[in-house]
């Protein structure tokens, strides 16, 4: 048996193995299509070839079986018919020494049942023929690996992009020439990439992924069909997601790169920790049973402590046009919230899959034993190691750590652990100062979280607009209105410090 790893060898055209000069083959009669190909050469003087052939062999034969006088029967068609009948691809006559000519019935029957007949003269031996079969096979097949090796690696490393999902299936597509869709375990099209065939093809393909969605022991892992000219294939991940690829033709090589981009998008789909799904259920029904955050987080498999992680998306920022001076700044950032393959991919990248996108971004629950590292695409917010029950602090912690990273661009900023002069503060006596010197802001939420992010980009009106999203002169408006209100004077840097004290206590 071959190993199944190794995708099939590729057949040979039959119009390469005529291009050899040095074989001297001339086609005589049957169809002259560059489509038809041959898989092998095999040598038979049989009077019935039936049973020793396989399909797809070129079949030669010096007429050794011929009756002399074959007379007008119907030795030929009844021949040529049983070569056709075991899916003969083409029928080799080699001249002399027992043929000067190719007997004309001979060509008749192959016109008849459209088999390719070639004319084999008689310098050019069986086996010469034979080895250049063979060795148009082996430059395929040595081809055919190149070609799934560099499709493995274009996957690997499309997996590791930081759009994996939508990666993998774009590289798919491009490597089998042909149309990629990730269906969701509802059977929605979640994602796809390539030239989208016509709805029929699309609606067939869906419809062969249900096919293949796990539903009970005998369900198939993988599933082809064929409509309109496409051929259609849909494999099973085993996180209850599917794959389709459309594709114009079908080459040996593309079930196994369908198989590789298979197991890539399992790990980018599928649960990360063994056994975790269950666990996670019951955390959930025990919260909302009225069950405590500490009595939880042991459901969860993190230990006492957890970090907080924020995490946006870097986007692509257009640039304002030039000002006067020649330069260009950073026009105003209109995030997008992540999609939900997006968020997993980097849950799975940190460690964990406790996701949670919100808005722009996506809160990740992170046991501490994993330390958080940076991730390409996105920039990170990171708390301190706090114990279940302070994770609604550790969540402020990360939003604030978030902000700061975003506007100084920074790919990953920490909660600072270290204590300072605010730890000499009474707690309780710290907060009641905060509540009273931040008052007139209290019904302002929006001019609260602009006076953060300004103090601690140190006054910056343009990298606060980044961080906050908003327009320069909204920053300035808002500033100028909470200085308004809190009648200071914020260039006064012992106000500012007082500020940003009360700020910290909330």
């Amino acid at each position: 048996m071959p190993d199944p790893t190794v995708p099939p060898t590729p057949p040979v055209p039959l119009a390469a193995l005529l291009a050899r000069e040095d074989l001297a083959l001339r086609q005589i009669a049957g169809p002259c299509d560059p489509s038809l190909v041959v898989h092998a050469a095999h040598t038979s003087e049989m009077a019935d070839p039936y049973p020793y052939l396989l399909g797809g062999e070129l079949l030669l034969t010096a007429g050794v079986h011929i009756p002399d006088p074959v007379g007008s029967g119907t030795y030929f068609d009844d021949y040529v018919s049983r070569i056709v009948a075991a899916g003969g691809a083409a029928l080799g006559f080699g001249l002399a020494p027992v043929h000067d000519t190719v007997p004309r019935a001979l060509v008749e029957a192959c016109d008849t049942y459209d088999l390719p007949l070639l004319e084999v003269p008689p310098q050019t031996p069986f086996t010469a023929v034979a080895r250049a079969v063979w060795q148009l096979l082996a430059q395929a097949r040595l081809a055919e690996l190149r070609r799934v090796t560099e499709a493995q690696q274009s996957l690997a490393a499309a997996a590791a992009r930081p759009d994996p999902v939508p990666s993998v299936l774009r590289q798919l597509a491009q490597r089998v020439g042909g149309w990629t869709a990730l269906y969701g375990p509802e059977g929605t099209e979640l994602a796809s990439a390539g030239r989208r065939p016509e709805p029929p093809v699309t609606a067939s393909l869906a419809e062969l992924a249900e096919v293949v969605r796990p539903s009970g022991p005998g369900t198939p892992t993988s599933a082809t069909h064929a409509t309109a000219g496409t051929h259609l294939a849909a494999y099973t991940l085993s996180t209850g997601f599917a794959l389709g690829v459309a594709t114009p033709a079908r080459e040996p090589g593309d079930h196994t790169i369908a198989s590789v981009a298979t197991v890539l998008l399992t790990l980018l789909t599928g649960e990360q920790q063994s056994g975790s799904g269950a666990a996670r259920t019951s955390a959930l029904v025990r919260l909302l049973l009225g069950g405590t955050a500490e009595e939880v987080a042991p459901l969860l498999g993190g230990g006492d402590t957890w970090f907080v992680v924020h995490a946006s998306p870097i986007e692509k920022r257009d640039m304002a046009e030039v000002g006067a001076r020649g330069t260009a700044r950073p026009a105003t950032p209109h995030p997008q919230p992540p999609d939900l393959l997006a968020a997993t991919a980097l849950g799975a990248a940190l460690g964990s899959p406790l996701i949670d996108p919100v808005g722009d971004i996506v809160q990740v629950l992170l046991p501490a034993g994993r330390t958080p590292q940076p991730q390409p695409g996105w920039t990170l917010g990171v708390s301190s190691p706090v114990p279940a029950q302070h994770l609604s602090a550790a969540a402020a912690q990360a939003a604030r750590a978030l902000a700061r990273a975003r506007a100084t661009r920074t790919p990953l900023l920490r909660h600072g652990s270290h204590p300072g002069l605010a730890a000499l503060v009474p707690k309780e006596e710290a907060q009641a100062h905060a509540r009273a010197l931040l008052g007139p802001l209290a019904e302002h939420p929006a001019l609260v979280d602009t006076l953060r992010t300004w103090l601690s980009l140190h006054g910056s009106w343009d990298r606060t607009a980044v961080a906050l999203s908003v327009h320069r002169n909204t920053v300035r408006q808002r500033i100028a209105r909470s200085a308004e209100l809190l009648r200071a004077e914020l260039d006064d840097p012992d106000v500012r410090m007082e500020l940003w004290f009360a700020l910290r206590q909330e």
